[in-house]
């Protein structure tokens, strides 16, 4: 027998070996043979759980940046009163058999502008769960951040739970953007 036939053979015995390691607890025993199923349940009930599917979240362009202008002022830098942005994400999720409830955070910036002044300012921000094509959720929040210095940026966190059905796919995404709203007419 060659080397190279060995290796190979003594590779898939050893690959053999492992995965009857993971394949986890295809005979149906719950660990030792002394163990009884009602003691194993209620050990694992208060056990951390592993989630095997939370949706990532996107930031869709156009939607990661706001600004305010002061009044009859469009696009000119000059008359800019604040400007906010939107840059790191994470979430969390969590599963029963009904649904799935993800608390979605996104980390933000907010900077006066030459109009700017310290004080609240409310950043319309929409929270949106897809399903593919189906809208699962949509929520449109005013998020109170309160600039202290109009010469010093200030950062934000803006957190929102939101519970989906159970049932959504792999193909379920998260997006939070800034949103005016429809436009006043």
């Amino acid at each position: 027998m060659s080397v190279k036939m060995s290796r190979g053979l003594l590779a898939a015995f050893s690959m053999i070996v492992l995965a009857g390691c993971n394949a986890g607890n295809p005979g149906g025993a719950l660990g030792s043979a002394s163990e009884k199923p009602e003691a194993s349940a209620a050990a694992s009930a208060g056990a951390p759980v592993v989630q095997g599917f939370c949706p990532t979240i996107a930031l869709r362009d156009g939607t990661s940046y706001y600004r305010t202008y002061a009044k009859g002022a469009k696009d000119d830098a000059t008359k800019i009163v604040y400007q906010a942005s939107l840059a790191d994400t994470t979430r969390s999720c969590v599963r029963n058999e009904a649904n799935l409830t993800i608390t979605a955070m996104v980390q933000g910036r907010l900077v006066a502008g030459p109009e700017g002044k310290a004080g609240a300012v409310n950043l319309p921000i929409r929270v949106a769960v897809t399903d593919g094509d189906t809208v699962l959720y949509s929520e449109l929040t005013q998020h109170p951040v309160t600039l202290a210095d109009a010469s010093q940026p200030t950062q934000f966190i803006f957190s929102k739970q939101v519970s989906i059905p159970a049932t959504a796919s792999g193909l379920t995404r998260v997006f939070i953007g800034f949103d005016e709203g429809p436009k006043k007419k």
